[in-house]
């Protein structure tokens, strides 16, 4: 009797079989895998199937046998394990730079990465208080391309724009199109952004990902890097507070011991926090001076307050006044 068309391809339906249909709660019996092998015009015996099974284990698959009163094969370590696979499908899910199109392309995606029984438990939504996807589906692509120029060192160049009230994009500068050359991406306050050399104003900025358009990758070489060459991406990040920009300062802060905490949350483990009497301790450190930073002083409630410069603890008073203002 001739062989079909898919007997060559008979150990790749096996694995995939095993990996879509098994695990250790569901093995499948010798005759459940003939029975699905048939379905895909395959013929097997018994025999065969026991070779295929050693030689999908030599491969490198994890094969596993269980006996006694639920017999069969499954599929034990994965690539993913269950728990992982969870933890992605929940940082999809919650992430507000993913739109909700390409976070349900994700999860069945990773939905794939479990047997059909674990599939069940994935099916799962992830509430966070105030979620907002964002709207531009072609962020995805944005970002790949932006790997790409960073990795290749080359300057890009994009439109940028806003939204309207009606939803509708407005491009910034009339339209004009922005010039940088890219050095890393930040993923900050639920958003990403581009931190690049601008070569108009011949400095570092940032910019929303998810509000670039056009992004075209030149032949230029990236330039600023006289300029930046000891640039920290992640001290970059510490430095703007959701990404704000203002003037940089180097500031004192003094606080409540029981309060460290927040400041290495905040700032990383590699600042050095100075003993100041028994209860307090004082950091001096390099922030942007913007409403975010403000913001973060004064949800501490003065259990953290800003000490010095002079022109910080002025621009902080005045914030303080103008929101007062505001209220009467």
């Amino acid at each position: 009797m001739s062989k079909s068309s898919n007997q060559k391809t008979k150990l790749l339906h096996l694995s995939r079989i095993l990996l879509r249909h098994s695990d250790e709660d569901h093995p499948l019996t010798v005759a459940q895998l003939i029975e699905e092998l048939a379905r895909q015009d395959i013929k097997a015996e018994r025999k065969s199937i026991y070779d295929d099974l050693e030689a999908l284990r030599l491969f490198g698959l994890d094969i596993q046998c269980r006996k006694g009163k639920s017999p069969g094969w499954f599929v034990g370590e994965r690539d993913f394990q269950l728990p992982e696979v969870k933890l992605l499908m929940d940082a999809v899910q919650s992430s507000r730079f993913i739109t909700q199109k390409k976070s349900d392309v994700l999860i069945r995606k990773l939905e794939g990465l479990a047997s059909t029984h674990q599939a069940g438990q994935l099916q799962r939504q992830v509430y966070v208080s105030g979620r907002i996807k964002v709207m531009n589906e072609s962020i995805y692509y944005n970002v790949d391309k932006l790997h790409a120029a960073i990795a290749g060192q080359k300057a890009i160049t994009f439109k940028y724009f806003d939204y309207d009230i009606a939803r509708q994009k407005v491009l910034r500068q009339e339209g004009k199109r922005y010039m940088v050359s890219p050095y890393g991406l930040i993923w900050n306050s639920e958003n990403y952004y581009l931190v690049a050399f601008d070569h108009s104003h011949q400095e570092l900025r940032h910019y929303r990902v998810d509000k670039m358009t056009e992004i075209v990758i030149t032949g230029l070489d990236r330039e600023g890097m006289e300029q930046y060459s000891n640039f920290q991406l992640a001290e970059y990040g510490q430095k703007h507070f959701g990404m704000y920009s203002g003037p940089e300062l180097t500031v004192t802060l003094r606080g409540r011991r029981e309060k460290a905490s927040l400041v290495w949350d905040r700032f990383g483990q590699d600042i050095i926090m100075v003993p100041d009497g028994d209860d307090h301790f004082t950091v001096t450190l390099p922030v942007v001076i913007s409403p975010q930073f403000f913001g973060w002083l004064l949800g501490l409630d003065g259990s953290v307050v800003l000490t010095a410069p002079k022109e910080a603890v002025s621009a902080y008073r005045r914030r303080l006044a103008a929101a007062l203002e505001q209220l009467s």
